[in-house]
């Protein structure tokens, strides 16, 4: 028995060397495992709420740069349209209304304060993905609304992050595109946009 716990160690122990391992080559080629996402579960856990409404469940939570985070932890998924059009950023309250046929219908309830930088969109040869090179920074940008803008690598971008702190993502504003010179499709405002039946 106990050499058998001695055999157990020892698997752990090399388990947990391979995962070193590999954490520390995602870190050298630049790949967010998300580890920052512990702060939004906590800030969900803070602020958000989950209840029922009539036939609704209503989740109240925290937007991480792609899905909402309820107070259990529990990730939610949003179209890249709606983040999009909506102009999410990190750090956003969100309300999610689930309809009893499983639609959901997401509101903005809470921006957070939010600042607008220009910088540089770039493009990944292998994986396709974007991001904004900005004030020294790097951001991920959600492919969706760099084609929405009609952008490619080398334009100019328009995007909002939060005012305070560090975030991964940023929302695009808009992209002067070489191609587009005048502005891309989505130049129309979409303050108005409150909420999207999904």
């Amino acid at each position: 028995m106990f050499n058998k716990f001695d055999e157990l160690k020892d698997v752990i122990a090399k388990i947990e060397l391979e995962l070193n391992k590999a954490k520390s080559i995602f870190d050298e080629l630049g790949v967010d495992l998300g580890e920052a996402s512990n702060d939004f579960s906590t800030k969900a856990q803070s602020v958000g709420s989950e209840k029922i409404e009539g036939d609704n469940k209503v989740v109240e939570g925290v937007f991480d740069g792609q899905q909402m985070v309820g107070p259990d932890g529990k990730r939610y998924s949003i179209p890249a349209n709606y983040c999009s059009k909506s102009k999410l950023v990190e750090g956003d309250i969100l309300k999610l209304i689930v309809k009893p046929d499983g639609g959901f219908i997401y509101k903005q309830i809470g921006p957070i304060e939010r600042k607008r930088v220009k910088g540089v969109l770039s493009k990944d040869p292998v994986t396709g993905e974007f991001k904004a090179h900005a004030g020294g920074k790097e951001y991920k940008v959600l492919k969706a609304s760099v084609t929405y803008f009609h952008g490619d690598a080398e334009d100019e971008v328009v995007i909002l992050v939060p005012e305070d702190g560090d975030s991964v993502w940023a929302a695009v504003e808009n992209i002067i595109s070489k191609l587009h010179p005048e502005g891309g499709e989505g130049s129309d405002s979409y303050e108005d946009l409150a909420e999207l039946d999904i």
